[in-house]
């Protein structure tokens, strides 16, 4: 799977360096697979919260962390849309949750 953007991730961890190890294992494991359904993606990630077809949760860190992506299956992408703590999550609504282009 292509993730959009790693550099998300790495912002993240510049801020919450004991994310990092953790996001870097979820990159790695990502990258190197390819889903084509949420069923894929919960048999590599059980405790994954699939909201809808496209859009899942991540559970990063023991759950110290959540990350909301939006998966296109049919080019293998992974839009990268939100990351914080759960204590943050909770405070939002992860279906509301939408792609946004960084200005250039």
């Amino acid at each position: 799977m292509r993730i959009i953007a790693k550099r998300t991730l790495k912002e993240f961890w510049d801020e919450n360096p004991e994310a990092e190890n953790s996001l870097l294992e979820w990159h790695d494991i990502v990258a190197s697979l390819v889903w084509n359904t949420p069923n894929d993606v919960k048999a590599t990630f059980g405790n994954a919260s699939i909201i809808d077809k496209h859009q899942v949760v991540f559970n990063i860190k023991g759950n110290d962390y959540r990350l909301i992506t939006h998966i296109d299956y049919s080019f293998g992408l992974i839009f990268l849309l939100w990351i914080g703590s759960h204590a943050a999550y909770d405070k939002i609504d992860a279906k509301k949750v939408e792609f946004k282009r960084r200005k250039q």
